[in-house]
């Protein structure tokens, strides 16, 4: 479905600027202390019309060497009928000053498709972020996975890993931070561009593409001091170029004072590599806006 028929279907908003973060965590979140209050107050503050809460459930997330994560065998989960309490509170406290969404970030696993399956159709979710956060059972995050070996294996694998877990599991709307491993490389993107893992990550924008699925435009990847967003520019014009449309956009803020970070330059990235839109999901549901 190209563009002006989405535009037609949808809608799109004539207001300026991307005003919804749809990545976001609180202290739902294992690896995170805010208070959802204190994200919503930002996301007001900053001019945002809509926020998307969407915190982490990995399922079967194994013990990290070297690091003390392996005592709790709830490590990033957590209790959804609470988590819906709390937002649907909250989302009708704001709801003059903020449209408050219900997410979930899924850490997904070859082998977890149907129990998400199983979980998404118990809960309302509005947005559902699909994210590799293990290569070979390693979060990249905890650095075991580089070493002994350059960053470009496993950057490599993490594309392959990428590939083999969206086959896997079809229960989510956009692919999350698509290189997030370049984020933790000894190097980060001395040995990464898009050309030099251009046959692995075009099969995943193939395989997204073919399945109706988004891309995210994560700016965390500003945070963290790569110099791009993640996924890079480069592979987010390679998705225009191949098809693709659905693209949101989240800060993956895990801080209230990284609530829709770099937004001005993720609208202008977008532009350059063709978009005219992002989208926002709600009720499972793409929405496309003009910036």
């Amino acid at each position: 479905m190209n563009g002006e028929k989405y535009e037609s279907a949808f809608g799109m908003s004539a207001q300026k600027g991307i005003l919804c973060d749809a990545h976001m965590h609180t202290s739902f979140s294992t690896d995170s202390s805010a208070p959802v209050s204190s994200m919503l107050d930002c996301a007001v503050a900053r001019g945002l019309k809509a926020v998307c809460i969407t915190d982490h459930m990995d399922l079967d997330f194994p013990p990290q060497e070297g690091e003390d994560v392996s005592a709790d065998p709830q490590l990033f989960q957590f209790d959804i009928e609470e988590y819906f309490r709390v937002l649907l509170r909250l989302k009708e406290e704001y709801k003059d000053r903020l449209e408050v969404r219900i997410g979930i970030e899924l850490g997904l696993q070859s082998h977890l498709g149907d129990r998400y399956k199983e979980l998404l159709a118990r809960y309302p979710f509005d947005f559902v972020i699909g994210s590799i956060h293990l290569v070979r059972g390693m979060d990249p995050y905890y650095g075991k996975l580089f070493e002994g070996r350059p960053d470009a294996k496993a950057y490599e694998e993490a594309f392959e890993e990428t590939l083999l877990c969206i086959r896997h599991n079809e229960g989510f709307d956009a692919l999350g931070h698509l290189d997030y491993v370049v984020r933790y490389g000894k190097h980060q993107a001395r040995e990464y561009s898009y050309c030099a893992f251009a046959d692995q990550i075009d099969e995943v924008l193939k395989e997204l593409i073919s399945m109706g699925k988004g891309l995210e435009l994560n700016t965390g990847g500003l945070k963290y001091g790569l110099g791009f967003t993640n996924p890079h520019p480069d592979v987010l014009k390679r998705y225009r170029e191949l098809g693709g449309e659905i693209v949101t956009v989240g800060a993956d803020a895990h801080k209230p004072k990284h609530v829709g970070y770099e937004f001005k330059k993720a609208a202008s990235i977008l532009e350059a590599c063709g978009f005219r839109y992002y989208v926002e999901f709600k009720e499972r549901k793409p929405v496309f806006k003009r910036f």
